[in-house]
């Protein structure tokens, strides 16, 4: 019997109760100072405890979920917690393409795969010494927002990205992104891809919630310059969005895009979820500044099914239960390496 494992963190309560709604195994992998808030869940069959998620790799670890004939589903906690090479050794299939999660942790292979998907992507400042303008500064992989911060000038920059350093949020060899900001309405674009039936699917759209930067915005501007610390970006939350209707097309236009470009350059492509991110102006023009290559968090507002999956399915359908019915049609079809890697 095929199994889902996932890490217990992100949308693991998401992945699990959608695969046990489909009538798989749920393994979950949960660092032992979690156990108690996972066990309160009953959806959940059997647990994989840990000090740290990194023991994923260890021989033990690997022989449970391989006895269970285990497929893990990747998401954020994964790549903020493993470097490429280790998350590329994991020898358990892993849903989606494993080889694409690299290019989401790495910003200049990031910008490319955007690129040559042709959405539009702010500019990227190549050195402090060439800001001109309000950037915003961002670490590599998923970090969640964490030690993001925006900047005008090279002196502001060096200032900023100092305190950080001594709060210990960066390091001092770290190598950070600078990109122009985007301004206008945050809309992070929920996808999913079936390599089985050859077709995308708009999953829905959430917002993220930023502490502590979201809520300087409601402090006078004046008592803003007060304000004693570099502001977070850390995401704490997320909100659902529901976009007008005249932007769906131009929304698949930029998933089929993605989906195309993925498969010429990392192979077998942008297999199951995914998430374009960006900003919508004053013209209802979209502009992306980053993807996530497996499921987002932002799918946990809608775990009953989305007001776009609704039109696709005639039953709640949550991303996670999405992900369990592919792998469980792949099974019954004999193709669960069209799906995995």
């Amino acid at each position: 019997m095929t199994s889902i494992a996932t890490l217990g963190s992100h949308c693991a309560l998401q992945v699990l109760k959608g695969a046990k709604d489909e009538g798989l195994k749920t393994i979950l992998v949960c660092e032992k100072k979690r156990e108690k808030l996972y066990k309160r869940f009953s959806f959940i069959d059997e647990y994989i405890l840990v000090d740290s998620f990194v023991e994923v790799l260890e021989k033990q670890c690997q022989q449970t979920l391989e006895k269970n004939n285990a497929i893990i589903i990747p998401h954020g906690t994964l790549i903020a917690q493993m470097s490429s090479e280790q998350i590329e050794s994991i020898k358990s299939p892993i849903f989606g393409n494993k080889w694409i999660l690299r290019w989401e942790s790495d910003r200049e292979r990031k910008e490319k795969l955007m690129r040559e998907a042709h959405l539009p992507v702010p500019k990227q400042v190549k050195s402090p010494s060439e800001i001109d303008k309000l950037v915003i500064v961002k670490r590599q992989g998923a970090a969640g927002g964490k030690g993001y911060f925006m900047t005008a000038s090279e002196e502001d920059y060096n200032k900023k990205r100092n305190e950080l350093i001594q709060q210990g949020i960066l390091s001092e060899d770290e190598i950070l992104y600078i990109q122009e900001y985007a301004a206008g309405v945050l809309a992070y674009l929920q996808f999913f891809y079936s390599p089985l039936k050859g077709e995308l699917e708009f999953f829905g759209v959430d917002q993220r919630h930023e502490s502590d930067i979201e809520g300087l915005a409601r402090i006078p501007s004046e008592q803003q310059l007060k304000h004693n610390k570099v502001p977070s970006f850390n995401v704490i939350g997320n909100s659902p969005l529901v976009l007008r209707e005249s932007l769906l097309d131009e929304v698949y236009k930029m998933g089929d895009n993605f989906v195309e470009a993925a498969k010429r350059i990392v192979s077998p492509g942008m297999n199951g979820p995914f998430c374009i991110e960006g900003v919508y102006d004053e013209n209802a023009k979209f502009t992306s500044f980053e993807f996530s290559a497996r499921i987002v968090a932002g799918t946990n507002i809608y775990m009953d099914g989305s007001p776009y999956y609704s039109l696709l399915f005639d039953e709640p359908m949550s991303m996670g239960k999405r992900i369990a019915r592919e792998i469980k049609n792949a099974k019954e079809s004999n193709q669960l390496d069209k799906i995995t890697t």
